[in-house]
């Protein structure tokens, strides 16, 4: 980062007066594993964030459609990080504006990044509580990890509001881990599988059809996990997972580049699974891990790995990510502004996968007796590419895929549904329509997720150097596409070609090309008397279970080197 530079303005604030809150629809309900501690003290330091005001976020929007639809003559022509910072950095008089506000409370311990949308400054409780009207700082403590927040929500004054789009490090509690080690007999209540062998390097690559060739040899080619939930790899799990069952194929057994601090605890099994196998499927490809525990207790581990994407000129083609919170826990303009920030990374050329989430369709409960869905974001966002679950059918054999009950999709509440997907999800709605549940439960016309799939059930995985079968979740199949898609672009680059970049426009264009489709097998829910645990279920063609489906890798990489 580097240190925002003073600006003279002649603003004078006659009154300061507050226009309300900034994120007026933030849930702040403290999330009941969250023990309260007590009130921060006065003079104790915070570090916020706050994000700026962009410039021509609309042009953003078009120029990443156009980089990214294969029919374009724009396609593939990404832009450089200074070409994104040229084009949202905030105005002047926004940077002025902010700047001077921060300054008259005495807030000058400040710095900015790359495309100076993003301010982050060190200041009192006390400041923050007089800059933040409403706002009071608490500290909590989870699994021995402490966090301050606000208990309440937070307003600006009149003349930052239309300048401010959220301030960082009051509200969002960071969301628990998923538990990856699934509970065998609750699993096969919804599964008519009473064992497995357990998936490995060995068994991905079979099903999806690499072959020992099929190995990372580009130079300029590399991929990337994020942690944020105080989740780190071992380096010598890495090695002893690859030294078990990397023996037929050519990989690497260590990551080249840390960003961010590796803690010195027990290893955190999700961050096992995620570089284990990123770096089995997406072989003999440099992996990055950027490891995010939020080095202040008020700071947010996942809004600063996005911060940092905004300040790193050279960064790995393909990132995986699994991580998700429910929609309605998240303020609208913070997911809007984390949707600009997935579109800068797209227009960058830089592929984001997440997880879709391991709790089916979600389920919210509204009222006594009413429920609805529970979309989960960022597996929600239009600009990323979310990945769902499958299992086999048959669990002793390299058989087709069926639905993981636990694969997280549905419909968004927040965003429209975009058009790329308009005619895989209207196909969808009208050839199932009478099986669907009830539109209550569901947005028709929101982003429609996930938007294909791999396998999600029953891994190898060895963390604290003791192999582990059974682990589950779409946290594993997540890094199996990243790797899959990073070992295309490393052929795309040893034919001169782009990376794929934001790759949902040009999947939706292949209608299922080069997928293997999943049409059995439905993912859980309410357990209600209207759905009673049934949410959506899988298709022919594109479903919001499985999307497009699972990876045939040589067709895939036939279909995505084209142009």
């Amino acid at each position: 980062m580097k240190t925002l530079l003073p600006f003279t303005i002649l603003l004078i604030y006659s009154t300061l007066v507050w226009s309300g809150y900034l994120e007026d629809d933030q849930d702040v309900l403290v999330p009941e594993d969250w023990v309260h501690v007590g009130r921060v003290r006065p003079s104790e330091e915070l570090q916020l964030t706050f994000a700026l005001k962009q410039q021509n976020v609309d042009l953003l929007e078009e120029s990443l459609r156009l980089v990214s639809d294969p029919d374009s003559a724009q396609y593939g022509k990404y832009l450089t990080l200074e070409e994104v910072a040229s084009l949202v950095h905030p105005s002047e008089l926004t940077q002025k504006v902010v700047y001077h506000w921060l300054h008259s409370h005495g807030v000058t311990n400040c710095l900015t990044i790359h495309t100076q949308d993003f301010l982050q400054c060190t200041m009192t409780t006390e400041v923050a509580e007089t800059l933040l009207p409403g706002s009071k700082f608490h500290r909590y403590i989870r699994d021995g990890h402490s966090l301050v927040r606000s208990s309440s929500p937070y307003a600006v004054h009149d003349a930052v509001h239309q300048h401010l789009d959220f301030v960082g490090g009051i509200h969002r509690f960071p969301p628990k881990g998923q538990d990856l080690s699934k509970d065998l007999s609750n699993r096969h209540k919804h599964s008519k599988a009473r064992l497995h062998l357990g998936v490995t390097p060995t068994v991905l690559r079979a099903r999806y059809n690499l072959t020992a060739a099929d190995v990372g040899s580009a130079q300029n080619n590399s991929q990337a996990v994020a942690q944020f939930l105080e989740q780190y790899y071992h380096p010598a799990d890495l090695a002893e997972f690859m030294s078990m069952f990397g023996s037929s194929f050519q990989h690497l057994s260590k990551v080249d580049r840390v960003v961010g601090t590796q803690g010195t605890g027990k290893a955190g099994l999700e961050a096992s699974l995620d570089v284990e196998y990123i770096m089995s499927t997406g072989a003999n490809i440099s992996t990055w891990v950027f490891t995010n525990p939020g080095r202040h207790e008020s700071q947010e581990p996942f809004l600063q790995w996005m911060v940092l994407l905004s300040n790193m000129s050279d960064l790995p083609w393909v990132h995986t990510i699994s991580y998700g919170d429910d929609e309605d826990s998240l303020s609208t303009a913070y997911m809007m502004r984390i949707n600009t920030e997935f579109m800068k990374a797209g227009i960058r050329g830089i592929s984001l996968l997440f997880a879709s989430g391991d709790s089916g369709a979600g389920c919210r409960h509204l009222t006594k007796g009413k429920n609805s869905f529970r979309p989960s974001f960022p597996a929600s966002s239009p600009y990323v590419t979310t990945v769902g679950g499958t299992s086999f059918k048959n669990p002793f054999k390299l058989t087709y895929e069926v639905t993981d009950y636990i694969s997280g999709g549905g419909f968004s509440n927040v965003f429209k549904r975009p058009d790329y997907q308009d005619s895989a999800v209207d196909n969808y709605l009208n050839t199932v329509a009478t099986s669907l549940p009830p539109q209550t439960y569901f947005n028709t016309s929101g982003r429609a997720y996930p938007d294909m799939a791999a396998l999600s059930d029953n891994y190898w995985v060895v963390s604290n150097r003791v192999p582990i079968p059974w682990v589950s979740g779409t946290s594993a199949s997540t890094p199996v596409v990243g790797g899959m898609l990073a070992l295309i672009n490393d052929q795309r680059v040893l034919k001169g070609l782009p990376a794929l970049g934001f790759l949902n426009p040009r999947l939706y264009k292949l209608k299922g090309q080069a997928l293997f489709d999943v049409t059995e097998g439905c993912h859980l829910s309410c357990l209600d008397e209207q759905v009673q645990g049934k949410g959506f279920c899988a298709a022919l063609s594109w479903d919001p279970v499985t999307g497009w489906g699972t990876p045939n890798y040589p067709a895939l990489l036939a279909a995505l080197l084209e142009k």
